[in-house]
């Protein structure tokens, strides 16, 4: 199973990611632990100053901006 954390206080680029991410491990049939993290202290602890982050397996793989339907998709079958 794939332990994935989405960061951010809860801006609408934040739901649209964890939303995407869902979607994706749905669609692809991947076995994702998906995780909201909202503490402004754990995503500072992920060296993250622009939301959403996005952190796979405690390796983080994105910063800032909605990642793309294909970004996902391509860590969630190389992880």
């Amino acid at each position: 199973m794939i332990k994935v954390k989405v960061l951010g206080g809860g801006c609408t680029n934040c739901k649209v990611t964890y939303k995407l991410i869902e979607d994706v491990a749905h669609e692809k049939g991947t076995e994702v632990e998906l995780v909201k993290v909202e503490d402004i202290q754990e995503i500072m602890a992920y060296d993250v100053m622009s939301t959403p982050g996005v952190v796979i397996d405690e390796t983080v793989v994105h910063r800032g901006g909605v990642p793309s339907r294909k970004q996902i998709e391509e860590w969630l079958t190389t992880n």
